[in-house]
């Protein structure tokens, strides 16, 4: 079965003031039970069961040993789904703007921090210090791809995925030029998880572009239509504990093909209303 990628390839997203639209070329998937786009996607359908198990995050390619060993679980993550979803495009990660949405950044990072600050001496080693910013994970994308182009890193707590979309389809438009957009999040140990409970790593990748042709999504800011659940059981558990896998809703009606709306989390009270079309 060829990948339904090649049949829904753009994004478009729409107000009553403006139409913005862009087209997706390729997909990176990893989370648990989730092993790339195109292993997912008989679950995605709902042709085979789904089978929850822990996400298996590769260490990336192209980093020297010094930064692999540095290397966190939300870098490895996010690096991972971005060179999916580049490969499945056919395109140069390197000369790609990037979008980077995570709803909290490098939890154990956060904690072995805290650990440290707990203590008498409070000392934090460099690495640490480095590894606890927002846009860790775009600044090892460009050692690893040798981009020198723009990135951004966006937090939103659990409309993560609704404000990266947003914004790296509207750079798509503004700049008509391609953009990657990765959006990831991976579990915070205790006694952090108590506070900020995501349950297991989590991460997706678009490749986008400003042209193309298929099907596209049209999304519609502002509405406070209730977000799309999985019927799924599992999956639904997913989507409802992982900010990241807001996403399931429009990933499983791209697996299946299917046109219509899908309505994900955006902002408290809010959603983004993603309308699965034909483009022109």
């Amino acid at each position: 079965m060829a990948e339904p990628i090649a049949a829904f390839c753009s994004v478009a997203l729409a107000d009553s003031m403006v139409k913005l639209t862009a087209h997706i070329e390729g997909m990176g998937l990893l989370g648990p039970g989730l092993d790339g786009w195109t292993n997912s996607l008989a679950v995605l359908e709902g042709r085979s069961p789904y089978r929850r198990q822990p996400t298996v995050v590769p260490v990336p390619e192209g980093l020297p040993p010094a930064e692999r060993r540095r290397l966190g679980l939300v870098v490895k993550l996010a690096l991972s789904v971005g060179l999916q979803a580049t490969s499945k495009a056919g395109v140069e990660p390197d000369a790609l703007p990037a979008v980077f949405a995570s709803s909290g950044g490098d939890g154990q990072n956060c904690h072995e921090i805290c650990q440290a600050l707990a203590n008498d001496e409070k000392l934090i080693s460099p690495t640490r210090f480095h590894n606890s910013v927002h846009n860790a994970a775009a600044g090892y994308w460009s050692i690893a791809t040798h981009s020198k182009a723009a990135s951004n890193a966006l937090c939103a707590f659990d409309w993560s995925f609704a404000a990266g979309l947003l914004e790296a389809v509207t750079q798509v438009v503004v700049d008509q030029t391609r953009v990657l957009l990765v959006a990831y999040d991976v579990p915070y140990p205790q006694p952090l998880f108590d506070k900020r409970p995501i349950s297991e790593a989590f991460g997706i990748a678009l490749v986008l572009a400003p042209t193309g042709a298929g099907v596209g999504l049209t999304l519609k800011l502002g509405d406070a239509a209730p977000a799309d659940r999985m019927s799924n059981p599992e999956l639904e558990a997913l989507r409802a504990s992982i900010p990241a896998a807001r996403a399931l809703p429009l990933l499983q009606r791209l697996a299946a093909g299917r046109v219509g709306v899908v309505n994900i989390d955006y902002l408290d009270g809010g959603s983004l209303a993603v309308d699965v079309v034909p483009c022109s």
